[in-house]
């Protein structure tokens, strides 16, 4: 059983203009470290767009339209401070969250064992009915209704370990008791949720923030947190926002986690879905800024997917 790679050249053409950090570079990065020998074996499959209807299932019909309108024919279009649109950017989205989609039913059909999605733009800031944060459709929520949804699967649970809170996950997911949610996230920091009192329903909400140049030490404890909460609530499926904007040469945040700490998270949250969800397993890419970092970073992750 192998690890399945899906990404698509459409997502280099989300232009977001000279300078803003979340550029095509990040995802060359990426691709051009799991080119690799080590990575050899990796399934690598082109992403398909999302549908209208996989989308609808988090973000209302006329939210779609109204982003997928609103791409513009040529130059930039700002949606909000932070979150731009070029011509490339309504084809982008559409594969970054396919790509989750496919990714799923890869795994659920024995296919694959688990998978990452190497794609941008990234999701889980992007609410319902709000692109923020970079995000235009919230790639793993529309993923995990998918697998609601297709599969039947009834208990589904997203692990987020970006440094930035993922709000819009949380927002799909905080009222339905059978959607688990998970974040450790650098605190106080954009976007300014997260807090450990944002509970959801039933507790399926479990945010541990973490303090300012907090180190490995303290996520490692923030993880096992986590973990138990994940024990606990036997997922079916196990879907990973990894951000890798906690790394201590990220220039966006002041985490200060290692290449070491995301392949150990990674190792731990296999073992849990090895319990529960029969090993299934698919990451999408979030955050990670430093292109030398991001690229190191998501390998070591990417690695430990292959050895479980």
């Amino acid at each position: 059983m192998v690890t399945g790679l899906f990404s698509h050249s459409a997502c280099f053409a989300h232009d977001t203009g000279e300078g803003h950090p979340e550029c095509p570079e990040r995802l060359r990065a990426v691709l051009n470290r799991l080119e690799g020998e080590e990575f050899f074996y990796l399934d690598r499959r082109e992403a398909p767009r999302a549908t209208a209807a996989q989308i609808a299932r988090v973000h209302p019909g006329d939210y779609v339209d109204r982003i997928l309108r609103g791409i513009p024919q040529a130059g930039l279009r700002f949606i909000d401070g932070d979150t731009i649109v070029s011509p490339g950017s309504g084809e982008a989205a559409l594969r970054a969250a396919g790509a989750v989609c496919a990714a799923i039913d890869a795994v659920m059909q024995g296919e694959m064992r688990n998978a990452f999605c190497a794609v941008r733009p990234p999701g889980h800031h992007a609410e319902p009915n709000q692109a923020m944060g970079f995000c235009l459709f919230n790639n793993v929520a529309v993923g995990a209704m998918h697998a609601r949804d297709r599969w039947k699967l009834q208990r589904i649970a997203v692990v987020d370990f970006d440094v930035h809170h993922g709000n819009g996950t949380q927002a799909a997911f905080e009222a339905d008791a059978d959607l688990f949610y998970s974040s450790t996230h650098q605190y106080p920091l954009y976007p300014g949720t997260g807090a450990a009192h944002e509970k959801g329903v039933a507790g399926n909400v479990v945010n541990v923030p973490l303090r300012p140049f907090a180190g490995s030490s303290e996520f490692r404890q923030a993880m096992e947190r986590v973990l138990v909460r994940l024990e606990g609530f036997a997922p079916e499926l196990l879907l990973i926002s990894a951000g890798f904007d906690a790394h201590r040469a990220d220039p966006l945040a002041q985490l200060q986690l290692t290449d070491e700490d995301y392949y150990w998270a990674t190792e731990q949250l296999l073992a849990v879905a090895r319990k529960s969800a029969r090993d299934r397993v698919v990451s999408t890419l979030e955050g990670g800024y430093d292109l030398n970092a991001l690229a190191s970073a998501a390998a070591a992750h990417v690695r430990a997917l292959m050895l479980a």
